[in-house]
């Protein structure tokens, strides 16, 4: 009796298929709710347990209120839970009412500011305009009493670090946005490495800048995302160094914390023109051939 491994097309083994054709938002929720869990139990972080739960609660009733008055499809579920956790690890408030209000606000964003991918021409696919736990951390960092972000909670442990780049590298690349994760986290540490050597600081302080779990969340579970970035590649490499180069403005010139969300909500205004554009090219291309 044969003992070979049972092959999908092409010789790969049905169970490693079968794992690259998973969901990326299954990876996302995996690592996110074991970036939590670590966070909660090893670096101390200042959440409740009642701050999560109401969270989840609300992201997903709101989700389901939105589908029930649109009438779409019961969907999203995931989606929801990946901003439940986004917002939960990003952040903090003395109150009870600041996560729930900006759950509410972040998934309610998804279905009232959207765009058409080609204005007047059906069939193009729509896409909502902020990332939802972006624009929740915004909301929370300018705009609500008694809430703020904490990129400061994960300290600075290389092994974490590397530890969260594997895993958002997992999850960019099955989410087909690895590009923008990756133009980045390298255009941004080439200006924080440019910076420190114009000054002539010690260089182990480049790599203490970079190694912020943070950064790195954002890098590979925020610019990754893929109903918020550019839909064409090199349009999406020009939209990550952008933010890059906004973030490090924001953080070195203005001396200004939180950077790269700032400079993503920014720059989230010009994913639809560049949207466009490509749209427009590609069909001019299809039209002279």
């Amino acid at each position: 009796m044969s003992t070979a491994i049972p092959t999908a097309p092409g010789g790969l083994p049905r169970a490693w298929a079968a794992l690259r054709g998973m969901d990326a938002r299954l990876f996302q929720l995996l690592f996110q709710g074991s970036l939590l869990l670590v966070g909660a139990l090893l670096c101390d972080f200042a959440l409740q347990p009642l701050q999560v739960a109401l969270t989840f609660a609300t992201v997903v009733a709101t989700q389901s209120a939105w589908l029930r008055a649109t009438g779409l499809q019961q969907r999203g579920l995931l989606s929801a839970l990946v901003t439940g956790f986004g917002l939960s690890l990003l952040v903090r408030a003395d109150n009870l009412w600041v996560h729930p209000l900006l759950a509410v606000l972040a998934i309610s964003s998804k279905f009232v500011w959207r765009y058409a991918f080609v204005p007047g021409q059906p069939g193009t696919g729509s896409a909502h305009r902020f990332n939802p736990a972006n624009l929740g951390a915004i909301v929370a960092a300018y705009g609500l009493p008694g809430a703020w972000l904490s990129p400061g909670q994960w300290g600075h442990s290389a092994t974490a670090a590397l530890g969260v780049m594997l895993l958002g590298a997992v999850v960019s690349s099955k989410a087909r946005r690895a590009d923008a994760s990756w133009v980045f986290l390298l255009t941004y540490a080439g200006l924080v490495s440019a910076r420190a050597l114009y000054l002539g600081v010690n260089p182990w302080s480049i790599w203490h800048q970079i190694d912020n779990g943070a950064l790195l969340l954002f890098a590979f579970f925020m610019i990754s995302d893929p109903m918020t970035t550019p839909r064409v590649a090199v349009q999406r490499v020009v939209f990550a160094a952008l933010v890059a180069l906004g973030a490090f403005a924001w953080q070195y010139g203005l001396f200004k914390p939180n950077g790269p969300i700032v400079a993503l909500f920014v720059a989230s205004f010009a994913v639809p023109w560049l949207n466009q554009r490509a749209a427009r090219a590609r069909q001019a291309v299809t039209y002279r051939w």
